[in-house]
Parts: structure tokens; sequence; C-alpha cells
């Protein structure tokens, strides 16, 4: 099989066992839920990142800012060297979003666990409940990197080079939500938009079909046949985005690192912010 673009992004539960105890290597559990995940039992020495509270601004529907973010990373006792493997609960939606947010502020060592808490829990390797304490670490966060964000007024602005075939727009959400036919994911029913439907033009590759059983990421070759299939292709730009920008990071992980496309933004408002909006268009069959 043919590696992927940068394999050097993912880890095997086998690595992360041999280095659970090495210094320059930390680990972080993302959950949307801790007391859920984290609280009942996380892998030995990892620390917390609490997706709603610690990757989230707490007021503005916005992530986290570059300050709040050096302050989590030296929290978590990170240097600029240290090497921080991500892994979290639902095949890594989470984590993943993480992993888009602290490279969008610039960190460099990320690493992510390839089948997240799933596959670890599945093998039988080792959990606690120890909660860690760190010296506070050295890391230093950098200016936001706009190339790999995409806001509203981008989408808006996108919307004729999406028709005219020259952006790719990937909604990774499941084919009834793409549809309208259920304007809330399956796994938080609750949470409603007012209009159910996808922003036109936009390709649906829901995000699990890039993941196996076990929740590890599938080979190159299939990665490259899901969305080449579809017309995603490394030519041209994409903008990945879902209901709130969490699934379409797993996506925008998979198609920047795993395949290498050189231009790949991730739209967070999502669906949520597109499909609120008094006005803002939709297709819908």
């Amino acid at each position: 099989m043919t590696p992927y673009a940068h394999p050097e992004t993912l880890v095997e539960n086998d690595w992360l066992a041999a280095h659970l105890s090495d210094p320059k290597v930390r680990v972080a559990e993302v959950d949307y839920d801790p007391a859920a995940n984290y609280d009942l039992g996380h892998l030995p020495g990892s620390v917390l990142f609490d997706w709603r509270k610690d990757i989230n601004d707490p007021v503005a529907r916005d992530v986290l800012s570059k300050e709040s973010f050096q302050q989590l990373f030296q929290k978590g006792g990170i240097d600029p060297d240290t090497t921080v493997v991500l892994y979290g609960d639902f095949n890594n939606w989470f984590a993943a979003f993480a992993y888009w947010v602290f490279t969008y502020y610039g960190a460099k060592n990320l690493k992510l666990l390839n089948g997240g808490r799933k596959k670890w829990i599945a093998e039988d390797r080792p959990l606690t409940k120890d909660v860690p304490v760190y010296a506070a670490g050295k890391f230093t966060a950098s200016k936001p990197d706009p190339k790999l964000r995409a806001y509203l007024d981008d989408v808006r602005k996108a919307l004729p080079h999406v028709k005219a075939g020259k952006l790719n727009l990937v909604d990774v959400r499941g084919p009834k939500e793409f549809s309208g036919e259920i304007t809330a994911p399956p796994e938080y029913p609750t949470e409603h938009a007012q209009r159910g439907g996808h922003i036109p033009g936009a390709k649906n590759i829901p995000w699990a079909q890039a993941v196996k059983e076990d929740g590890t990421f599938k080979s190159r070759e299939e990665l490259e046949a899901l969305y080449g299939g579809k017309g995603v292709t490394a030519g041209t730009p994409v903008i990945t985005y879902c209901r709130i920008g969490e699934r379409s990071s797993h996506t925008w992980f998979v198609l920047k690192y795993l395949l290498g496309y050189p231009d790949v933004r991730n739209y967070d408002g999502s669906w949520t912010e597109w499909g609120n909006l008094v006005r803002t268009p939709i297709e819908k069959p």
C-alpha cells in the first residue's frame, strides 16, 4: 500500500504504548463529555482537553483565543519541542477538531492516535483515573493561519467558484442531514438548525466513510478512490463543513495530511451558522 502523504501525523497504539513515559511526549484526551469518558478512565499520563470549555471560547461562537491556547498547552506541561498525541471518542471527531485548532495557532509536533479511545479500549490496553499534574510548559502560540479556516463570507464568495467547478465544498454530514430529512445528527437529536438541506453545490461525502470498523483510517488508495470518485482532488481547493465543524475537521485532516491536498480549509461555522441565517441560500432535494 502507498504510504500516507504525511504519515508522521498518525501514531499507532504500539508506538504510543512504548512512549507513554517519554517526557518529550504529552498525550491529551479531547472529550465533548469528559464525565462519560476521561473521568471513567483514560490513557496513563494523559491530560484532559475539554472540547467545550478548553477549545471553544466561553462566550463567543468561536474557537479559543491565541492566548487561551498558549495557556492550555503550558498548563499541560507542553514545551515547543514536545510531541503532542491527541485522541478521543467518536472516532476522534473532537481530537481532529483540536488538531485543526492547534495547527491554526502554529502547533507543529502534533499527532493523532489512529483509532482513538475505541481501538485502545478494544485492545484492552491500560486505563487510569489518575489525573496527572505537570510543571508549566514553555509553549508559545503563533498568529492564526488564515489558510486553514473558512468563514461565512468566504463560503458566500466561494459559491460561484463551486458552481464553476473551481472549488469543492464537501459536506461531511450523513445523507439524511445533507438532504434535509433531519436537521440534527442522530448523536445529538435535540441540537437542531432552523432549516435542513445543504450549501448549494456541496458534495456529500460522510466523514465516516474515511474510517474502518475499528475507527482507524482507510488506506491511501481507498481514500483517494473515495474522494477522487466524487471529483474532490488535490488540484482543486476544498472547504469542508458539517454541523459545528468537528466532523469536518476529521475530513480536513484526511485530505490535508493523509492525502496531501495543498489547499483545504475547515468552515467551522458549518450548518449551525448557514442553516440558521435569514436568506442564506440552501439546496434541498
